[in-house]
């Protein structure tokens, strides 16, 4: 999709509303769909020149609600509701209505986006006090891996020698 200056988007409507051609013949000359132009001549009516500048916002709950209500109680199209209330793209409301259908109020609720930021730090449990009987176990824990540790590490060099003392023979 081309990116649209507020310049080239106030040029499309300008010569929309001087009646220089309709939705079809701008968006061929623009390279465009029809319905864009529609939507900034919408845009431009209810906001002027700020109506087709792009805005990235995060709506409430609320204002969710205000919407689809207005849209549903007046009768409005998607492209109309959401010049009115100056929302960039009309398939948004779509989004929030189909939601709101499916899933329930708590579907319209923000939620973050993109992976979670890793913990610097790591949750450690609190240190036994010494000669406790919790700090007795976990040395006893600790000695016992340390132990299997060492024990699978002789197993490994035993069988390394045999397999040299092998090739040797050969």
């Amino acid at each position: 999709m081309a990116k649209f200056t507020v310049e080239k988007k106030l040029e499309a409507v300008k010569r929309y509303l001087n009646n220089e051609g309709g939705y079809r013949f701008l968006s061929e000359i623009y390279g465009t769909a029809h319905n864009t132009i529609k939507k900034w001549v919408l845009q431009y009516q209810y906001h002027g020149e700020e109506g087709l500048t792009k805005s990235y916002t995060s709506y409430t709950v609320q204002f969710k609600l205000d919407v689809l209500n207005y849209m549903n109680e007046q009768g409005t199209s998607l492209y109309e509701t959401a010049a009115i209330f100056n929302i960039p793209a009309p398939s948004t409301i779509l989004d929030w209505k189909l939601k709101l259908e499916t899933d329930g109020l708590d579907a319209l609720k923000m939620k973050k986006k993109g992976r979670p930021s890793m913990n610097k730090e790591t949750k450690k449990s609190p240190q036994p006090v010494e000669g406790s009987l919790e700090a007795l176990q976990a040395e006893n824990e600790r000695l016992r891996m340390e132990n299997a540790y060492l024990k699978k590490l002789n197993a490994l060099v035993r069988m390394q020698e045999k397999l040299q003392t092998k090739s040797k023979r050969k």
